[in-house]
């Protein structure tokens, strides 16, 4: 790209590719308000591009000077000799949008913003308009504002102004790091880089008011030596971006490690159902993050280290995976790890005996337990690799974990040497050495075992890759995030009606007057509800009355229910009745429930049902529709449904129906786009072979009345 730079060119937008080549490997760079002074953050990139010996020509951009940091200096873009493939504007706040513009008349299709004041009120609002104008007349992508730059250690592209880049020998490795926060890209390359790990690209998002995360990321799939992923998120405001990636990443067997802060449940509060006080934010983040087929941490230890483990195990499979084996010289740090896998449901496997009569054919005295424990036979070569060997070669184990002894910090080249030696094969060994000892998981992840410095990132690394599942692109075809402002409540009749639609079973129902006189002769005996949009939690108000025997006890249930009501709000009317068949075999009572999120769109839940849904907090929420073995992998993620597995000599309840319910109801998210929230709470899991009913239900659309 060499054309005059005093000409307007034709806006293009650049294509991926070139989005690509332009984010992580520029033939040339500009740096539009560097500065000379070595103390000032600005004069940052240029030292760092320098230290690092980029290749490509930069041009440090300052019309107050002639030169800067003894280079020559360029009064603005149009001066330049050629267009550069990537600008990071420094400059003040007040000339960011003049600069882009100059960016966009020169044709530069890529523009990092340090600056900030870029925001949703007053001066940094209208700020804020014309940058998005300015980019979209002239086709420029803009990542940031707020964004601290773009660092590619294979190139010595460092175009940041994070101080941490200011070190020698930043480490290279497969992993591409996209960070909402911009401090946090040099500290994942610190932490990296005394375990021997590297990087092979970073860039902080900043404010991503053009280029999400997800696009970004996606610029760089087809990079071959970007293998993985590791993301560190505040937010999931451009979810359908991220989506997109990770449909394409996984197709294209490159993992993805993500950290999210934020685990509020301050949305849960503005819901009407039960489904949204159960489903906050942190769990909408989950199962979008689980449907995208990313392993999540909340250790920032384990975000540096999984991916190594990820890229170790490989992309997940439907059939799962999670046979573990813990081998130790040290039984109390083994212990340590078994407890914080257990703590995050990862169960450890116990040999066989068959395992055990191998390893004595060794000359190993291996007491038969959970833990494979050498004592001071795991100081020994020999015996360290031939105990590997016999667990690897078992066919009981998906993976094999070893933890190592205090020999890790006084023996490092040699308490780690047989384990380096298992680095290939199909059963992958990781490692976590129980003392404080960074040259033994440095020399293994050089050799390409996954080692860990705590027993908490392991224990986070495992949980989190092995519960991986395969991405299905259908999970995101449904996704909407619209939540308009005029979605009102129906009552439970209505509620019932679109929920009967979809093949959901209710009870034999009729309605009554205030007389107790019911249209249809019920079914005694039977339960009787005040109908009403305004009573989302009929319990609540006193307006439902169990076990009525009789057409006398039904006008009697009625004048109950009308007084309860009057007491709780006497602004809300009860003139209507429902009469639905009292259900008596019940085995288990189960929520199950629909919204549409404003961030990863419709979910469906389920849960343990009743009053007291909100107090168990034992819930599986999913990204919606969702097919017949997600709704089964739902219905075993709740461990209340053990209810209906011959709890205590109780009937087994019907789970397959169950699964079925989860299912129809998730249909809402391709069937009716009206419907912004629904819930059946309970739904009654009647004996084996019965089914399952509905005893109550709540929708709310979106249209208007």
């Amino acid at each position: 790209m060499t054309q005059p730079t005093d000409q307007v060119v034709e806006a293009r937008v650049p294509d991926r590719a070139d989005l690509g080549r332009a984010l992580l490997a520029p033939r040339s760079v500009a740096i539009i308000g560097a500065s000379d002074d070595v103390r000032k953050t600005t004069a940052r990139p240029l030292r760092f591009l320098r230290r690092q010996g980029f290749a490509g020509a930069v041009y440090p951009i300052n019309p107050r000077r002639e030169t800067v940091l003894g280079e020559q200096a360029w009064p603005g873009i149009a001066a330049l000799p050629e267009v550069p493939d990537h600008v990071f504007i420094v400059a003040d706040t007040r000339l960011v949008v003049e600069a882009v513009r100059d960016c966009g008349r020169a044709g530069v299709p890529l523009v990092t913003v340090l600056s900030g004041g870029f925001g949703e009120l007053g001066e940094g609002a209208e700020r804020l308009r014309e940058l998005l104008a300015v980019a979209a007349e002239y086709g420029v992508r803009v990542i940031g504002p707020n964004s601290i730059g773009v660092v590619n250690p294979r190139n010595g592209l460092m175009l940041t102004a994070n101080a941490a880049f200011a070190e020698e020998g930043i480490p290279v490795g497969s992993s591409f790091v996209a960070s909402q926060s911009g401090s946090v890209i040099g500290a994942l390359m610190t932490r990296a880089k005394a375990r021997g790990l590297g990087f092979s690209g970073f860039v902080s998002t900043g404010s991503e008011v053009d280029l999400t995360l997800g696009e970004i990321c996606a610029a760089t799939l087809d990079d071959p030596e970007v293998g993985s992923y590791t993301l560190f998120m505040e937010s999931l405001e451009h979810a359908a971006d991220l989506a997109a990636f990770a449909v394409e990443a996984a197709a294209r067997r490159k993992p993805v490690t993500v950290y999210k802060l934020g685990r509020s449940d301050a949305a849960a509060a503005l819901a009407v159902s039960h489904t949204g006080a159960l489903s906050g934010e942190d769990d909408e983040a989950d199962a979008f993050f689980r449907a995208c087929g990313f392993a999540r941490v909340d250790n920032f230890e384990a975000l540096i280290e999984t991916e190594a483990l990820q890229r170790r195990v490989g992309p997940p499979t439907t059939a799962g995976g999670r046979r573990v084996a813990v081998i130790t010289s040290t039984g109390g740090g083994a212990a340590i790890l078994v407890d914080q896998l257990e703590t995050l449901g990862v169960t450890v496997t116990r040999p066989s005996r068959t395992v055990f009569d191998r390893l004595e054919g060794l000359g190993l005295d291996v007491a038969e337990s959970l833990i494979v424990d050498l004592t001071l036979a795991g100081t020994r070569h020999d015996l360290v690799d031939g105990a590997l060997k016999v667990l690897r070669a078992s066919g009981e184990f998906d993976l094999v974990l070893f933890v190592i002894g205090s020999s890790a910090r006084l023996n490092p080249e040699l308490a780690v040497s047989a384990i380096a030696e298992h680095a290939a094969g199909p059963v992958p060994v990781a490692a976590w050495a129980l003392p404080d000892a960074l040259e033994s998981v440095r020399r293994l992840h050089e050799a390409g075992v996954p080692a860990f410095r705590t027993a908490e990132a392991c224990a986070q690394a495992v949980a989190a890759t092995l519960g991986r599942r395969p991405v299905d692109p259908a999970a995101f075809r449904a996704r909407r995030t619209e939540l308009p402002a005029d979605a009102y409540a129906l009552d439970e009749a209505s509620s019932a009606a679109v929920l009967a639609s979809l093949g959901i079973r209710f009870p034999v129902t009729t309605t009554c007057g205030a007389g107790g006189v019911p249209e249809v002769e019920p079914r005694f005996p039977v339960v009787v509800k005040a109908l009403s949009d305004r009573l989302p939690h009929k319990s609540d108000a006193g307006a439902v009355v169990l076990g009525v025997q009789d057409g006398a006890g039904l006008r009697a249930a009625t004048s109950t229910i009308v007084a309860a009501v009057a007491a709780y709000d006497a602004t809300v009317p009860v003139d209507r009745f429902l009469v639905q068949e009292m259900i008596e075999e019940t085995v288990f009572e189960a929520l199950v429930g629909y919204r549409v999120s404003p961030t990863v769109g419709p979910l469906v839940l389920l849960a343990a049902g009743g009053v007291y849904t909100e107090i168990y907090e034992d819930s599986a929420l999913r990204l919606a529709p969702v097919t017949e073995d997600v709704a089964r992998e739902m219905v075993d993620e709740v461990k209340a449904t053990a209810i209906a597995r011959g709890f205590r000599g109780k009937p087994d309840g019907d789970l397959d129906a169950l699964v079925d319910a989860v299912v129809r109801v998730s249909r809402l998210a391709l069937e009716r786009p009206d419907v912004v929230e629904a819930e059946v709470n309970p739904l009654a899991v009647l004996p084996r072979g019965r089914g399952a009913v509905a005893l109550d239900a709540l929708v709310r659309l979106s249209q208007e009345r």
